[in-house]
């Protein structure tokens, strides 16, 4: 039985649901593992939290590709939905804040599974219209690439600007927790 790939992005929200909630505590479980800590929550800023999100994604789309070998924007379309989704988070989450003051932790879970849904909602929307337009696979793939470089280069090494700042310890990176 062929899965659509409506199927495969319902289980792919279920699988980065439940990747990025296991990832958020895999660095402390772990006894804060060195080798862990580019695909895990190190503290708690925004960025860390943005990493949730991209890991099981981008490992997600991996098998998924096997699947989908024939759509040569397969790439270009996941490129699209993993952007959207680090987008929405700061969005979300800086929005509400500015707004509000200060949220509630539940309301930090919920910014990530929506744009999680977010993300897959889009992949589907671009998937079922008209081919989005890549000048090739490799390009999109090399951009997730550099996407997951920054992520570990910023894990051990964050810029001293908001989103990497980890608003309980008042630290950047994973010096948060060292």
């Amino acid at each position: 039985m062929k899965l659509s790939f409506r199927a495969w992005q319902l289980i792919g929200f279920a699988a980065t649901s439940l990747g990025g909630t296991l990832l958020h505590f895999l660095y402390e479980w772990l006894g804060k593992a060195f080798w862990v800590a580019p695909f895990s929550g190190v503290n708690e800023s925004t960025w860390e939290h943005m990493k949730l999100l991209f890991w099981p994604m981008f490992f997600f789309a991996v098998p998924e590709s096997f699947f989908f070998h024939n759509r040569e924007d397969f790439w270009g379309v996941k490129l699209r939905g993993i952007i959207l989704g680090l987008i929405a988070i700061p969005v979300l989450f800086y929005t509400y804040n500015g707004v509000v003051g200060k949220s509630p932790d539940w309301l930090n879970i919920a910014i990530f599974y929506t744009s999680a849904a977010i993300s897959y909602i889009y992949e589907i929307y671009l998937f079922n219209g008209k081919k989005v337009r890549a000048r090739s696979p490799k390009t999109a793939v090399i951009l997730l690439l550099l996407i997951a470089l920054l992520f570990f280069i910023f894990t051990f090494a964050a810029p001293k600007i908001g989103i990497f700042k980890d608003p309980l310890a008042g630290t950047y990176g994973i010096d948060a927790l060292i």
